[in-house]
């Protein structure tokens, strides 16, 4: 029986091998016997615990091989899926699991009308549409709702920015923009702007100026630039041409990105809101999402039309996985969910690589319509049941 190493043999024998150019005790870098160099060898260890590459052999690396550009491009996948899954909310908070149906949704009545619903990393923003024209405050830990704020006229997508949360008015002839002041009691929303264009729907911010996104009455479409400023109310800037029926807006860092339904395209701003590029989509194009990279477009058409920012290029034309009337998009930094707002599901994707991840069943007649992410879950607004679910 061999006697074990006391700790001054081990410290000494680990200087020695130290001095000798060796990595370990044996010269040996973790189970790879090939591998001598002591100054690479915690990167050869750290990609191997990681899983990016298992060696050539149980025992050897191959420190002196070539890297084919396929190989390559498996190492980077790799690295890219540790990365944001070992760096996620999800995984600080032990949440590796994906909710497989409606059994394990957690459910928060709201107001009559929610449609929308958007993250500020804490709280959680609904407006409800139809006759109430509140605004609610939901807390994210556990889905309770927690405050309500009054006198909008049907309230649509919700923005947090500037500290502020704001609102658009889907009233026609003229859309209007609410704030509200969440460090304050709960009251009356405050009108900034009531000459937004006809029936404003999607809200984008870009740094310095809130965008508007106005569908219109069928065919008079618009896009609104609102300049904030210390005193009420704000500059509004309409512009119409090239729009049909404008749906939704984002920001990508750079530009600001509109959908437009009726047209099936999804177009790309300059700063004036002139049409820069054109980018066709797959069906009647909805709420869409930005994952850093891409831009990720829900269709009528059971599809989703994956969109390259920097470019305007269409990467895929992504279909099956349970899509059907794909609606809205959101983005946790990992994933991206798809709801399905007429087949009672939801759909989801790796973002990395657009490969599926299956779909969930959200219930019968529940009819998923907004969702956003807080980093941790994903939210959905149940349209007929008014109801909120933590997916």
């Amino acid at each position: 029986m061999t006697r074990p190493f006391s700790g001054k043999l081990v410290a000494a024998a680990v200087a020695g091998a130290v001095l000798a150019g060796a990595v370990s005790v044996l010269g040996v870098c973790g189970p790879f016997t090939d591998v001598s160099d002591a100054v690479f060898c915690p990167f050869v260890l750290e990609i191997f615990y990681l899983g990016i590459t298992t060696g050539t052999t149980a025992t050897t690396y191959d420190p002196t091989g070539n890297v084919t550009r396929l190989q390559m491009a498996a190492f980077l996948s790799r690295t890219v899926d540790g990365v944001l899954k070992r760096g996620s909310r999800r995984a600080a908070l032990d949440r590796f699991w994906t909710s497989q149906n409606e059994t394990v949704l957690g459910l928060t009545t709201l107001p009559p009308g929610a449609q929308w619903v958007q993250s500020d990393g804490k709280d959680l923003w609904a407006p409800s549409f139809n006759g109430s024209g509140v605004i609610v405050r939901i807390q994210a830990s556990d889905g309770r709702l927690l405050e309500t704020w009054t006198g909008a006229t049907s309230p649509e997508m919700p923005l947090v920015a500037m500290g502020r949360v704001f609102a658009v008015g889907f009233t026609s002839p003229n859309g209007s923009l609410y704030r509200l002041d969440p460090s304050q009691p709960a009251g009356s929303v405050t009108t900034v702007a009531s000459n937004l264009g006809d029936r404003s729907n999607g809200i984008a911010f870009d740094g310095t100026r809130i965008w508007t996104a106005n569908f219109g009455g069928g065919s008079n479409g618009s896009v609104s630039i609102v300049t904030p400023s210390a005193s009420l109310p704000w500059t509004v800037t309409t512009v119409t041409t090239g729009f049909t029926s404008a749906y939704a807006t984002l920001f990508d860092g750079s530009n600001v990105w509109v959908t437009d339904a009726a047209s099936n395209n999804l177009f790309k701003l300059d700063a004036n809101g002139a049409i820069l590029q054109t980018v066709t989509t797959a069906g009647a194009a909805h709420l869409p999402v930005f994952d850093g990279s891409n831009i990720w477009v829900p269709t009528s058409a059971s599809s989703v039309t994956v969109v390259r920012a920097s470019s305007g290029a269409v990467l895929s034309i992504l279909t099956g996985n349970g899509l059907g009337t794909a609606y809205a998009a959101a983005f946790d930094g990992e994933r991206v969910l798809i709801t399905n707002i007429f087949q009672d599901r939801v759909s989801l994707f790796k973002a990395a690589d657009l490969s599926p991840l299956g779909s969930v069943s959200t219930g019968a007649s529940t009819n998923p319509q907004g969702a956003c992410s807080d980093g941790l879950n994903f939210w959905l607004i149940f349209n007929l049941p008014d109801q909120l679910a933590r997916f």
